[in-house]
C-alpha cells in the first residue's frame, strides 16, 4: 500500500503554506510533492498538478493562489529525475514507470489524505499531460475532472 511520510517543512512562495512530503511507488522509490491543504477540515475535493518536462512542483505554486480555490487541497509532484524527486536528472526508467508513479500519487492521496478519487480533479501541462492522458487511457481512473494544458504528443 502507498503511503505518503509525514510532513518535512512549509514552502513560503504560495501565500497558502505548502506541506512537503513524499509518497511511495510500487517499486519503492520516494517522490516528492507539495501539499496545499483545504482551508476547511473537510475539502470540497483536490486538485492534483502535475509540471511539465525539465520542471518540478515549484513552479507551479503560483497557480494555487491564482486558481482561488480555498476549500480545495491541492498537491503538485515532482517526477522521477526531476526537482527534489530521486533519478537521473530529467529521466524514469520507463514511460510504463512514470504513468504507473502517477496512479501511486492519486492512490496514495486518496488512501492517506481520505480525498475520494471521485472528488479528484487533474490540471497537468506538456508531458504531464501526456502522462495523465495514458493514465487516464490504462487505468481509468474515477476521477472527476481532467484538464491538459498543451500535451507534448509529438
Amino acid at each position: 500500500m502507498n503511503m505518503i511520510s509525514p510532513a518535512l517543512e512549509t514552502s513560503a512562495r504560495s501565500a497558502r503554506a505548502a506541506v512537503e512530503r513524499t509518497f511511495k511507488t510500487r517499486d519503492g522509490t520516494e517522490l516528492f510533492f507539495r501539499h496545499w491543504p483545504a482551508a476547511s477540515a473537510t475539502p470540497h475535493g483536490a486538485i492534483v498538478l502535475f509540471h511539465r518536462g525539465h520542471e518540478h512542483s515549484g513552479r507551479m505554486t503560483h497557480l494555487v493562489d491564482e486558481l482561488a480555490m480555498p476549500d480545495f487541497a491541492f498537491y503538485a509532484w515532482d517526477a522521477r529525475g526531476h526537482g527534489r524527486s530521486p533519478g537521473e536528472r530529467g529521466d524514469a526508467p520507463s514511460f510504463g514507470t512514470a504513468v504507473s508513479d502517477v496512479d501511486d500519487f492519486i492512490k496514495a492521496i486518496v488512501a492517506t489524505d481520505g480525498i475520494r478519487s471521485e472528488d479528484i480533479s487533474v490540471i497537468a501541462q506538456s508531458v504531464g499531460a501526456v502522462l495523465v492522458s495514458t493514465w487516464v487511457h490504462d487505468y481509468a481512473p474515477q476521477i472527476r475532472a481532467m484538464v491538459l494544458a498543451s500535451p507534448a504528443f509529438s
